[in-house]
């Protein structure tokens, strides 16, 4: 059996309300959460992610309020994220509509705690994300790939993209799997809000070194770039903002453009 690929539209939210940028900086506002919550869901998208981005930043709370209002909308699998820090927070988060939660700066500042979350809600519900950056440094104690700009390694940021932590994103791939990780969600900050598509080889590169879903994030700009994210990039579901938010190209277009090349979809 061939498990569809999966269409996720995601809300970046700050204070409030959604907001795209290009590289994690010069957000401008996309409208509300509810709204575009329950369009793409009605739309048929596969699962929606919701970002708090600056819980983290800020040492504050996730926005409980507005992630239960957005649930109250959804047909379809729901993945919070942002400001998580404890089983706690990410029960909280669950008992108010969240079928998943997401992490990245506690993941990386207490590894410890993937495990503990999947121990206690099930590793099906865990998705850690991964934002990461090319350095074209060479360095022996990093996983070098090859690209069409040269050998490089990618270093994994927490706080929204704010700090560098030194760490490759292929090795933490592999550990938090390890750890108890149920999915990976893999941002290209390179490529964030450019849409000139998806980092490829990073993804394919973590693909190809873990046995988990690899959620594609970062630089989707047309329908293409979703199916290069498929067949190139080997990533299990596409996520994308600025393409959707702005209604360029629709998710039912571009579900359509991909089950017409071949990719299994779910129409």
């Amino acid at each position: 059996m061939v498990l569809a690929k999966r269409i996720i539209p995601c809300l970046d939210v700050d204070r409030g309300r959604v907001v795209k940028g290009i590289n994690f900086v010069n957000l401008r506002d996309a409208g509300s959460p509810v709204e575009l919550g329950k369009r793409y869901s009605d739309e048929g998208a596969d699962e929606l992610v919701f970002l708090d981005i600056t819980a983290s930043p800020e040492k504050r709370d996730i926005l409980i309020d507005v992630v239960k209002s957005v649930a109250a909308e959804l047909n379809i699998p729901f993945t919070v994220g942002g400001g998580i820090r404890s089983v706690e927070d990410a029960r909280s988060v669950l008992c108010n509509g969240a079928d998943k939660v997401s992490i990245n700066t506690a993941a990386v500042e207490n590894p410890p705690l993937v495990r503990e979350l999947a121990e206690t809600f099930g590793r099906q519900c865990i998705v850690v994300a991964i934002d990461a950056k090319r350095r074209y440094e060479t360095r022996k104690d990093r996983i070098t790939v090859e690209s069409v700009d040269g050998s490089c390694w990618f270093e994994v940021y927490t706080y929204g993209g704010r700090k560098p932590e030194g760490i490759d994103a292929l090795e933490w791939a592999r550990e938090v799997e390890q750890l108890g990780a149920g999915e990976l969600l893999v941002t290209s900050m390179d490529r964030d809000g450019t849409e000139d598509g998806y980092d490829l080889e990073l993804n394919r590169a973590i693909a190809e070194r873990v046995n988990i879903p690899l959620i594609s994030s970062g630089g989707a700009g047309k329908p293409e770039h979703f199916l290069e994210a498929f067949t190139i990039g080997k990533a299990d579901a596409a996520l994308a903002a600025s393409v959707f938010h702005y209604s360029k190209y629709p998710v039912p277009f571009v579900k359509r453009f991909l089950a017409e090349r071949g990719v299994p979809v779910r129409l």
